[in-house]
């Protein structure tokens, strides 16, 4: 989302004269779009905001202003002391104010000083954003469009509920009217965005349209979009009409990110997450019959507080029950101000660090198992590029693997399909398959 987000300020900007530069030595504005997940991000923005007071001092010296603006999730939660820490910053802007951009550089430029705006304000950000410029993604093929934001599930490790606010859906029409103009552009795969992008409802026709709904609209609409992702959800809104639709939408891809955290029932409760392993596990099985090629990612956090070697097991038991094609795995982290943070039985460092260890290399497992697993298949793969090889080529599994094979550089934006036969750590090399099918 942050990658979003990041695009539609570059197009804010746009019309105040400003443009994308390679390197912030050139640049008259650097903005820095953070995140506040884990402790580790929210400090890496204090370090490079140092950096960047170097690079404003020696631009001045050459006579060159430079604004410096923090945005996102850290400029949301901590904008009074990152003022204070850093008080050359110039804006602080959370991620439901971006729209404002250029409004804050007006009062800047007319009065100096710093600006912050944190608001959660009344209007939607997204019926005030001009019209998307060209994507940001892999020479236009692939795209991110934000179609909800916020979360309405106050789990008991995450800032989300207060750095983006509650759960908001975009209009429909809003959704379609940018997907349109992707497409357009050249998009073939667009994934869809939201802190909880399965409990989408959109204003549509007078009432509202669900995820799946919406899907369909997008493919009876959009014929020329042939590929269709979403993430992150949440297993509470894994409804059966969206399982269903796995099976009943040609351009949803068979691959989901549906982050469990854990597979002890009592840390699953006191995460808050309104769900046990069990149910999750239900929700696969669903998924399964529904779709029998669909490949499963997750997220997983060790030493939440509370967490014994029993919780931990629990949760190794899970992995290996539901067997995931790739997996995101974090040691838990305090965030300031989250109910966890304040709990007491805080799981020692060295015990995470060991449990992490452990269920990254069963996760390790898993994935180079699902890799091996495509060897002699056939995928329709999407050419996203030139390979680093001459005569190769770049692309994008079902699966979201980028696939390395030999061919034609006219074949770039095409689904060709393409004969697995090697699987390597994070990707998959093969050759054409041209005897099978054409490309679209």
């Amino acid at each position: 989302m942050n990658v979003y987000d990041s695009a539609r300020m570059a197009d804010v900007l746009r019309p105040l004269g400003y443009s994308p530069v390679d390197l912030p030595d050139n640049a008259d504005m650097i903005i820095l779009n953070t995140c506040h997940i884990r402790e580790r991000a929210a400090e890496k923005v204090f370090s490079e905001l140092g950096r960047l007071r170097q690079i404003r001092e020696a631009r001045k010296l050459e006579g060159k202003e430079t604004l410096i603006a923090v945005a996102g999730c850290v400029a949301q939660a901590e904008g009074k002391e990152l003022l204070a820490r850093a008080p050359y910053v110039d804006l602080v802007l959370g991620p439901q104010t971006y729209h404002r951009l250029p409004e804050m550089v007006a009062r800047i430029a007319r009065a100096g000083g710093s600006v912050i705006d944190t608001d959660f304000p009344v209007e939607s950000k997204f019926d005030l954003l001009p019209e998307e410029a060209a994507p940001q993604n892999e020479g236009n093929l692939t795209a991110f469009l934000t179609i909800q934001e916020g979360c309405d599930k106050f789990c008991s490790f995450c800032v989300v509920p207060y750095t983006r606010g509650a759960e908001t859906s975009r209009p429909v029409a809003s959704i379609l009217a940018e997907a349109e103009r992707l497409v357009a552009s050249g998009v073939k795969e667009i994934t869809l965005l939201g802190q909880n992008v399965n409990a989408f409802h959109g204003d549509w026709n007078g009432g509202t349209a669900s995820l799946p709904e919406l899907a369909a609209l997008l493919h009876e609409k959009i014929p020329a979009l042939k590929r269709l992702r979403y993430i992150t959800s949440h297993p509470r809104d894994m409804e059966q009409a969206l399982i269903d639709a796995h099976r009943d939408n040609p351009i949803f891809m068979p691959y989901l990110h549906l982050p469990v955290q854990s597979g002890s029932d009592k840390v699953l409760k006191a995460m808050n997450r309104g769900h046990t392993a069990d149910e999750y596990r239900e929700i696969i099985s669903r998924l399964r019959e529904a779709r029998p090629d669909i490949a499963l990612t997750s997220d997983f956090i060790v030493g939440h507080p509370g967490e014994t070697d029993e919780d931990f097991e629990a949760t190794m038991q899970l992995v290996r029950d539901v067997r995931f094609a790739s997996a995101y795995s974090f040691k838990y982290s305090q965030r300031p101000g989250t109910p966890a943070a304040g709990q007491p039985f805080q799981v020692a460092e060295d015990v995470k660090e060991k449990r992490l260890a452990a269920l990254q290399a069963l996760l390790r497992e898993q994935q180079d198992a699902f890799n091996a697993s495509l060897v002699g298949t056939v995928q329709d793969v999407l050419v996203t590029g030139l390979g680093r090889k001459p005569g190769q080529l770049n692309g994008r599994s079902p699966y979201l693997q980028p696939v390395h094979f030999e061919g034609d550089p006219s074949q770039i934006g095409q689904i060709v399909k393409v004969r697995i036969t090697a699987p390597f750590t994070n990707s998959l090399g093969g050759h054409l398959h041209e005897q099978e099918g054409t490309a679209i």
